[in-house]
């Protein structure tokens, strides 16, 4: 692990080492499977690309049946999120009747989130949960319960750990946040 990264025009200083990550995708892991052990094949919804690493991890830690599927949505530019979430990638098959946790990177004002949410409920799924790697709750602005968080952070613009700055940095182990 190196202490401190270029990644384009920033640099960047570890802020969580790959350790405290994988505490906290073990206690959320074990959340998730006491809520579903006894559903009929959950499927976690991954939001690439940020959420892959993650899935990943989490997934492993999971002990029963499911399925796996993934949906991009695009809502950054550089550090800041454009106010905007677009749809890039959709879903195939019927989730009508079925139990979803969707997988995300980090929850930041809850844009993309309550879109994602509102595009299933109208699949009538029997449930949908959130289950994000970082939550931001001072930045969240939306009424959408977030019941599985990992991990609160402030405000800071993280990579690594599947997270990017301008597509660089996603394969960090650790997350680093920006100096000043």
């Amino acid at each position: 692990m190196k202490d401190i990264i270029q990644l384009h025009d920033r640099r960047f200083k570890v802020m969580i080492s790959a350790e405290e990550i994988d505490r906290a995708v073990e206690a959320v892991a074990t959340r998730i499977n006491a809520d579903y052990s006894d559903c009929d094949t959950p499927v976690f919804l991954a939001v690439l690309n940020g959420s892959f690493m993650f899935l990943s991890d989490l997934i492993k830690k999971i002990d029963f049946t499911n399925e796996i599927s993934f949906v991009k949505l695009a809502s950054y530019e550089g550090t800041e999120s454009t106010g905007a979430v677009k749809n890039l990638i959709g879903l195939n098959g019927s989730l009508e009747g079925r139990h979803i946790v969707i997988v995300e990177d980090i929850v930041d004002t809850g844009k993309s989130i309550e879109h994602m949410v509102e595009l299933l409920q109208a699949q009538h799924p029997a449930s949908v949960e959130v289950c994000t790697l970082f939550f931001k709750p001072a930045s969240y602005q939306k009424q959408i319960p977030i019941k599985y968080r990992a991990m609160e952070i402030g405000n800071e613009f993280i990579v690594g750990y599947g997270l990017d700055y301008d597509q660089l940095g996603r394969s960090l182990k650790d997350i680093y946040v920006v100096t000043e």
